[in-house]
């Protein structure tokens, strides 16, 4: 009789193998729902794995249908098996992000920052290259594309002798033959005036006090010095005098290819021929009619600045504070970026230089520059249109410029090529910070304190950390992603780091208290020679009593030049900002934002090497090709063109006229460019 299970368990030999099979047994009973269960954690995990790494292929469902504990279905997601890999976690794929916010791009000549957008230097640095690129490619190629651009742009014929001057661009290879619309700006409001009338308006005006007039009498004659009022004093004399005596010379080569005239010129450093905007607005509309102003009834009298500038100006709805005088002096510190109270205005960049530069558009010029903080509210414009010539002008004045000899150097001095210093290149610049030597001119400083606001102290004061504890600088990013908002940095940590900024010399054009205090305010450092000069990768070039006349010496040097301005020049049409310079506002609230683009933070992160050194580059390449003593007397050649005819009682006379047979235009431009020829291997 075999026992009762029971009965062997009670067996203490048998009892612990019976035990194991029963586990064995559980297991396998258990296991096909346990593998299932497992599976599918395993699996989603392993999906988890692999999809927040960016990888694997999409999922199919397959349904099947077991008994699992009599009744349970099971869903199983197969997946197919990854692919290898190096990294379990292999790195995430960039999602694709956002579009990134737009900068605005004001009419002020301001580019105001969008947070969300890149950086905006990438953009301005774009765009301006692709401008610069187009008007090279759009510039005319022969004397009848170049007249026919002319009417288009003026809505008249070219000056007579047009042809020779197109010839002598040809021969010297002179670039941009379009690009003088700065001439047409000068001159244009002219030809609402009766040239009966002009002529008398310029013989009165060679009686002004401290002018100079040049020009010729006869068709075949040379340019000379036709009459001055100039001191007495011999020396004061001939230096006045000088910028006479160079444009003369400039011009040997072509004063006989160009009609009689007479230019009345002002020798000082600054413009005084305040705008009648209302007066100028009248004149270029009975220019645009055929017809002549009546001098007898002017526009009613106006008084100071604001006169320059159109009714609906934002100067005009933003009136200047009461100027400072000696019974209320400014006796606070110079203003710098970052130094006001309240909420900080948006980040802007210059995207137009010329626009930037006017006080109608930037009221805050008129009480920090100057050239009108001396004069308060401003002096008034004059009643009449006068053609007078002067070494610089502003917005806010109707002087006529010149393109000037005056401290112009050649080519070769300095260029890489050359033996240091004049040679360094860009990798031999070991001194990243921004370099700046000069003297406290601009202004005469005085008890009333308005000198505390002048260009030249405010940027010496930013160079000596004068301000805040810290100040907002935009940082800089990848092209990709966005700017984001400015960080507060501390400013002198910046300053000491970015920044050789300061007064050279000793205290002048200051009366002796304010020498004084002039003296203990800044520090005064030795002036840079040629070679320390010559280690700095970026140099700043800021105005002065008038025009920076250095501008033309800096861009020789191969540094990158940032320049803050407020004179509109000759070459302002004929060179780009973001391509052979950096455009600063006078007030220099852009001034580290851009320093720190290009070279990098305090510790040199964030910099922008190659680009600094491409537009550096361009610009000595630019002055190389752009700015050479042919350049200038093209531009005084037609500039003198033009203001002969306008000046002429037959203006129709003195216009230019294109032949109509286009076949023989090849044949014809030969002879005129023998012309030059001949002449310039005469003249060797």
């Amino acid at each position: 009789m075999v026992a009762p299970v029971y009965t062997v368990l009670r067996r203490r030999s048998l009892r612990r193998p019976i035990l194991i099979l029963l586990v064995v047994f559980i297991v396998a009973f258990i296991a096909r729902f346990m593998r299932d269960f497992v599976f599918d954690a395993q699996h989603s995990t392993s999906i988890a794995f692999k999809f927040a790494a960016g990888g694997g292929k999409r999922s199919k469902t397959v349904t099947e249908t077991r008994t699992v504990w009599g009744t349970r279905t099971v869903t199983r997601v197969e997946t197919p098996r990854p692919e290898p890999t190096d990294d379990v976690f292999a790195k995430e794929k960039e999602k694709p992000r956002a579009p990134l916010g737009q900068h605005m791009y004001r009419a002020d000549g301001l580019l105001e920052v969008n947070p969300l957008g890149a950086h905006p230097i990438f953009e301005l640095v774009a765009r301006a290259e692709a401008a610069w690129a187009a008007k090279l490619a759009a510039a005319s190629t022969s004397l009848r594309q170049a007249a026919a651009e002319y009417t288009r742009r003026y809505g008249r014929l070219p000056p007579r002798g047009f042809d020779l001057w197109w010839a002598y661009t040809s021969v010297y290879s002179v670039p941009l033959p379009d690009e003088y619309d700065q001439i047409d700006r000068d001159l244009a409001h002219f030809y609402g005036v009766d040239p009966r009338d002009l002529q008398m308006i310029q013989r009165d005006w060679e009686a002004h006090a401290d002018s100079y007039t040049i020009g010729k009498d006869a068709a075949g004659d040379g340019i000379s010095m036709l009459n001055f009022t100039l001191p007495e004093d011999e020396e004061v004399r001939l230096e006045l005098a000088a910028g006479a005596f160079q444009i003369i010379e400039l011009m040997g080569e072509v004063e006989r290819e160009i009609p009689p005239f007479r230019a009345v010129f002002s020798p000082h450093d600054n413009p005084n021929l305040v705008t009648d905007y209302q007066l100028k607005q009248q004149a270029l509309a009975a220019a645009a009619k055929g017809t002549y102003i009546d001098p007898a009834h002017p526009p009613p009298q106006k008084h100071g600045w604001l006169a320059a500038c159109s009714p609906f100006a934002p100067a005009q709805l933003d009136p200047l504070p009461p100027p400072f005088d000696d019974t209320y002096p400014n006796v606070g510190r110079p203003s710098v970026p970052g130094d006001k109270e309240g909420l900080p205005p948006p980040k802007t960049f210059i995207h137009s230089h010329r626009p930037a530069m006017d006080p109608c558009l930037h009221p805050a010029h008129l009480s920090s520059h100057g050239a009108y903080l001396p004069h308060g509210v401003g002096p008034s414009p004059h009643r009449t249109l006068i053609p007078q010539f002067s070494y610089s002008t502003t917005p806010l004045h109707s002087d006529i410029r010149p393109a000037l000899p005056l401290n112009w150097v050649s080519d070769d001095f300095p260029h890489e090529g050359l033996p240091p210093p004049q040679g360094y290149t860009w990798a031999e610049r070991t001194d990243e910070r921004l370099q700046w030597r000069g003297s406290n001119t601009g202004i005469w400083h005085a008890r009333d304190g308005r000198w505390r606001e002048a260009h030249r102290i405010r940027l010496a004061a930013l160079g000596a950390g004068i301000g805040g504890v810290n100040v907002s600088v935009l940082m800089p990013t990848r092209r990709a992603l966005p700017v984001g908002a400015p960080r507060a940095v501390p400013r002198a940590r910046y300053v000491n780091a970015l920044l050789d900024v300061a007064f050279a010399g000793a205290p002048m054009n200051c009366e002796p208290a304010q020498c004084e205090m002039l003296k203990g305010l800044f520090e005064w450092r030795a002036p840079h020679d040629l070679q320390k000069a010559g280690k700095y990768k970026y140099v700043l070039d800021v105005d002065g009593n008038g025009w920076s006349s250095r501008f033309k010496r800096l861009m020789n040097s191969g540094s990158l030049i940032f320049k803050a301005t407020g004179y509109p020049e000759w070459f302002t049409d004929r060179m780009a900002p973001w391509v052979h310079y950096v455009p600063i506002q006078s007030s220099y609230a852009d001034l580290l934002d851009v320093l720190v683009f290009f070279r990098g933070d305090p510790a040199g992160a964030g910099a922008h090497d190659e680009m600094a050194a491409r537009i550096a580059a361009a610009g000595r390449e630019w002055s190389r090709r752009f700015w050479r003593r042919e350049d200038l007397v093209a531009y005084m050649y037609r500039l003198f063109l033009e203001y002969a005819r306008v000046m002429s009682t037959d203006r129709e006379g003195m216009s230019f006229v294109m032949w109509e047979d286009d076949g023989r235009d090849a044949v014809r431009e030969r002879k005129l460019m023998e012309h030059w020829s001949k002449r310039g291997s005469g003249m060797g």
